[in-house]
């Protein structure tokens, strides 16, 4: 590994790591959810209370959000990743799987969620110190693609663990897996070099700034305090219009990643295991497109399509797909229709990353990590809410005497996160800028 990053530029090497890095966190995200469900089936908990257990991650991710990105932005990201993946690490190893001990399980995934909550900030913050304004959509784009690879690796994998290892095991693995990256970031990251030009040092090493929005003071000096622009930030429509598409972003993802499990077995009679590869295909094609938007938009720029026009087009278009794959996903009744749906849906989801996950080093790269982390609070909040409403539905779906396997019973389920993406991305296309606007 070392000497492979010695043949690329070291920026090349810590959007690697932070690739592994997603990568791992959705690998404990999917374990868990796949153990749980199991280990609770087998002892008849409700939809209900799994929906409660489920989302109990996100209030405790929720809490650090902002924080995380504050505290990067003091001390520096790579020290915050490092703390917040050995937090959470020891927390998997240490936390037995026992659907009975409930309150044990709400601490142990508040914690995990806690840790895990700094470290997309953090991530942001390295990426805006390190990576240049013509790399940044296809290095966010890959290491955020690195969230679907886990979960499709998750996916096809975790169950035989499950099924022949039992679910403790899979908190084991995750464990490994975490101290394995710390190790690995310990060893081979660093903090950038900084440079002495301050318009550099802003857009990142090395680098000429972004366009400008109103951001000299009276001197025509460049404002470099470390004083945060809080009342600038939430009166901003363009940085509302990527929180409210963070929102719908992670309300369909976190549901389907919670739910779509449970609609196998529940919705069309089918197991896990008895579906093969096939069930991993919807986050397997999340990180291709992902990859796809990122490398797309860096051409769009570089052929001269502003910023903002191309965010725009990249944004509107995932959205609009997924959401109509998302409606439309009930309707099949066999695998392959629902396979079909959910990896359109999601594949174009990610897609629009290139739009609004980027924005956030367009329009404030200084802030980059505080930005993603208020954003992050309104996808963390989704994870709450979404999680928690679909067990309500399916539970009051039971109550109306509604068979589970029944397609009337799922279909709230998904219309609301698709109705949900056609209105964040009509925000995004009215609202959103590509130039500079905190400095």
């Amino acid at each position: 590994m070392t000497a492979m990053m010695k043949q690329f530029p070291k920026r090349y090497g810590i959007v690697f790591l932070t690739f592994l890095c997603t990568n791992v966190c959705y690998i404990e995200r999917m374990g868990f959810s796949i153990a749980y469900t199991v280990a609770a089936d087998a002892i008849g908990v409700n939809q209900s209370s799994k929906g409660m257990i489920l989302s109990t991650f996100y209030y405790g991710y929720v809490l650090s959000q902002i924080p995380g990105g504050w505290v990067a932005q003091l001390i520096g990201g790579r020290r915050v990743l490092l703390l917040s993946f050995v937090l959470w690490s020891s927390t998997c190893a240490l936390v037995p799987l026992d659907p009975k001990r409930v309150g044990l399980l709400v601490i142990a995934r508040l914690l995990v969620g806690v840790s895990q909550g700094f470290i997309f900030p953090s991530i942001h913050t390295v990426l805006a110190q390190w990576v240049p304004p013509h790399e940044r959509s296809r290095s966010v784009s890959l290491t955020m693609s690195g969230m679907y690879l886990g979960a499709a690796a998750g996916m096809l994998l975790l169950p035989s663990i499950v099924k022949f290892q039992g679910p403790r095991s899979v908190f084991i693995l995750e464990a490994a897996l975490g101290i394995a990256w710390s190790l690995l970031w310990f060893k081979l990251s660093s903090d950038p070099i900084r440079s002495e030009r301050p318009k550099a040092a802003v857009a990142g090493f090395g680098e000429s700034p972004l366009p400008i929005t109103n951001s000299k003071d009276k001197g025509g000096n460049y404002n470099l305090s470390g004083k945060v622009p809080w009342k600038k930030m939430m009166c901003s429509l363009p940085i509302w219009a990527i929180v409210v598409n963070n929102f719908s972003f992670h309300y369909a993802l976190y549901m389907l990643m919670n739910w779509l499990p449970t609609y196998y077995e529940l919705g069309l009679k089918l197991s896990l295991q008895e579906m093969g590869s096939s069930k991993m295909l919807p986050y397997f094609n999340m990180f291709i497109f992902s990859n796809i938007g990122g490398i797309v938009a860096d051409h769009l720029i570089k052929r001269g399509l502003s910023v903002m026009r191309t965010r725009k087009l990249l944004n509107t278009l995932g959205f609009i797909i997924s959401a109509l794959a998302l409606m439309v996903l009930p309707t099949f009744r066999t695998s392959f229709g629902t396979v079909l749906c959910s990896s359109l849906s999601l594949g174009f989801l990610a897609l629009g990353r290139a739009g609004f996950a980027v924005n956030h080093m367009d329009i404030a790269p200084r802030y980059a990590g505080i930005l993603m982390g208020v954003s992050n609070t309104a996808g963390t909040l989704a994870g709450i809410v979404g999680v928690g409403l679909t067990g309500r539905i399916l539970e009051a779906a039971k109550a109306a005497n509604l068979d589970l396997s029944s397609s009337d019973s799922w279909k709230p389920v998904f219309m609301i996160p698709g109705w949900l993406c056609i209105l964040s991305s009509l925000i995004f296309l009215l609202f959103s800028k590509g130039e500079r606007i905190l400095d």
